[in-house]
Formats: C-alpha cells, structure tokens, sequence
C-alpha cells in the first residue's frame, strides 16, 4: 500500500480528544487493519508474525487482538517497512554507554503526520497561538551529538510551539540570570510556555530557585513536561510533590506531564487538570496481564501496550511497553476530554532506564560521584 493511499486527513480536522469510544474503536480497527496489511507485506514484520501463523491477510475483532511488538525488539532489530531511498530520518532512543538503543526509520509521510499530530495535541491545550518559550536546558544540547537524539530532538520539536525563544540554563547547568531576568521583565504579563524534561525541571530549576532565593513569577505560563520518573521517586519526589513546589516558589499551575517514547513519536499521552493521562484519537492504550498477555479491564493493573495509527514506515503501531499502568476509565474524566485516561504506575522490574530525563540523571549523577572520588 503507497503512502497516498493510507489516508488520514480527516482525523487532522478533528479535534484530538472529541470522539467517543464506540466511534473511536470503529476507526482504529479500520486503520490498524490498514497498517496490519501494509507492514505484513514487508519482510520484517511478516517473518516476526508468521511465528504466530499470521500474514496480510489476517483480520481480527477488536484493538486488543491485534499482534504486538515487544518495544525492546527495536533495539536488537532493525525493523522498517520502506525502501531505503525513502528513508529521511532515522531517530534513537535515549540510552547510557553500553546500551542499545531503539532505531526508528521515518518517512515523509510518517514524520509529517507525527508532526501534525503532535500539532494538534499540545495546541488543544495551549491554543494556536506560539507563546513566548522558556526551555529548562541549555542552548549546548542542540550542539552536542551524545544527547541531540533524545533530549535536542524533544527540544526542537516542542519549540515550534513558541517564540522569541530562551534557554534558562548556562553550560554549567546553572540558571542563566543574565538572559533570564531580563525576558521575564520583556513578556511580564503575558501567557508563557515551558518546556523541559522532567529531573532536569526538578534539578537545574526548582533546586536552584529554592536554594538561590529568586523570586521569579511564572503564574502565567503553563508548563509541558515528560521523562522518567525513578530518580525523583528516589528523593521522594511524587508528580504531586513536583507540582507543589512549582506553585510554591513560582506561582505556576499549570504543569502537565505527557508519556511518550520514540518507538511512537507524536502519539503523546497528555496528562489533564486531573492529572490523569489521555490517549488522544489517533492513539489508544490497553493493560494486559503479564502471565498469560490477555487484556485486563479498567481498574487493573499490568503491562502497558500502546497502540498508534501513524507509524507507517515503520512496524511501531501495537506496541508492548515495559511499564506498568492502570487505565482508570473512557469518555468519564471530569476534565472532559474524552477517551481512555489512565496513569503510569513505574517501571517493570529490571526494565532498563531509557527516558531522556532519567538519562540524563543517571549520566549526571555519575559525574557528580566522579568529582567526589577526584576530589
């Protein structure tokens, strides 16, 4: 199947989080039939499914029969569904020194509707509008090659949504006071956006204001953050915790964490004013039971499985995550978005740290024991 014909311009047009779960399955079932048949024409993903005595022609009844993919596959194979002259991007996951990390392969078709979508997610939050940007890293990232492909590339690709851009740290990690102080003075007033990876949030801007005493106003801006979570749940430090400390020495309230990874690019899971994470309409989640993989019912928790209409070029669109998770509920959230809400409960056990965030924490904590020791 060529790109043109697997079309999804209509879900362009519609707002991300407005179709109710009848009419939402309806879709994905249509799409993901669509995906199923193009991939499993292509050797990678046909080998990988004909263990299971599956081809193109399979079908099946519902989302949560589907085959997945183990997302750690990505790592040890090199998985795609185009030619090579088609390939315009190849991006990887986070990993520290030693590990392998996962290799995506876009096309053109597939990184304009990652783009689009991702589009249409954050701005059904912040509005149309590009906002004056705060980025809680430094401008050296974008320049350094070890990290441009986890933490530079989620940088760039959240910067399309503001203007007159400022990087609130220096080289060494420390609030840059000289450039900040002076733009909060320039857009005093005016709706902002944050954005940073979660422990470098914690780390590098709320320690340092705490501790520094700054008295920097950030009640009008809206921050939008993701990462791991395991070296904050180590200081004790809950998404709660996190929130509170922002509104305290900042006065922001407005703080929302997404769940993402690169094996699914532009189906991010928006948290709400609840706190709650939701799967937009090109996008769904399923928990399933770790002992026999069937599909548990909301309420229960197990492993998450992520499900996306968008990666065409590549094998991604049932995923098996390594994370535990809890689907709360689907179209109910107070919040009025509607489809499925649901938290991340952690890591599975000796699943491997891989989030920008937490690579970035385990890369500076051994820098820091490194100095300790030369010290």
């Amino acid at each position: 199947m060529a790109a043109e014909a697997y079309s999804i311009d209509d879900l362009y047009s519609t707002p991300p989080f407005s179709l109710a779960k009848e009419e939402k399955q309806a879709m994905l079932l249509q799409k993901l039939h669509e995906l199923h048949r193009h991939h499993a024409q292509k050797p990678d993903y046909a080998n990988l499914i004909s263990a299971l005595g599956l081809d193109a022609e399979s079908t099946f009844e519902s989302v949560a029969d589907f085959p997945f993919l183990p997302v750690r596959l990505f790592k040890t194979e090199e998985l795609k569904s185009i030619e090579k002259e088609e390939i315009i991007k190849v991006l990887t996951s986070s990993g520290t020194t030693g590990q392998a990390v996962s290799r995506i392969y876009l096309d053109a078709f597939t990184a304009k509707a990652q783009t689009k979508t991702l589009n249409a997610i954050v701005q059904s939050y912040i509005g149309p509008k590009r906002l004056p940007m705060l980025i809680a890293d430094t401008a050296d990232v974008i320049n350094n090659r070890n990290s441009f492909s986890a933490r530079g590339a989620g940088i760039l690709g959240f910067m399309n949504f503001g203007a007159d851009h400022c990087y609130m740290l220096d080289s060494q990690m420390k609030l840059n006071t000289e450039l900040l102080l002076p733009w909060l003075a320039k857009h005093s007033g005016e709706s902002l956006l944050i954005f940073g990876f979660t422990f470098m949030v914690w780390q590098h801007v709320v320690k340092e204001i705490k501790n520094s005493g700054l008295n920097l106003d950030l009640s009008k801006a809206t921050l939008i953050h993701s990462g791991g979570w395991k070296k904050l749940e180590a200081e004790k430090v809950s998404n709660e915790v996190f929130k509170a400390e922002l509104k305290a020495i900042t006065g922001l309230n407005r703080v929302f964490n997404f769940y993402g990874m690169v094996e699914q690019v532009g189906s991010i899971f928006m948290e709400c004013e609840n706190g709650y994470l939701h799967t937009p309409i090109y996008a769904d989640v399923l928990v399933r039971n770790p002992l026999d993989w069937s599909a548990l019912p909301n309420g229960t928790s197990g492993v998450i499985e992520v499900v996306s209409v968008l990666p065409y070029s590549y094998p991604g669109h049932v995923l098996l995550t390594e994370d535990e998770g809890i689907i709360h509920g689907e179209d109910t959230c107070t919040c009025g978005r509607k489809g499925k809400y649901f938290s991340i409960l952690g890591r599975l056990p000796q699943a491997e740290i891989r989030g920008c965030s937490d690579t970035y924490a385990q890369d500076h904590n051994q820098s820091q024991t490194a100095k300790i020791k030369a010290a």
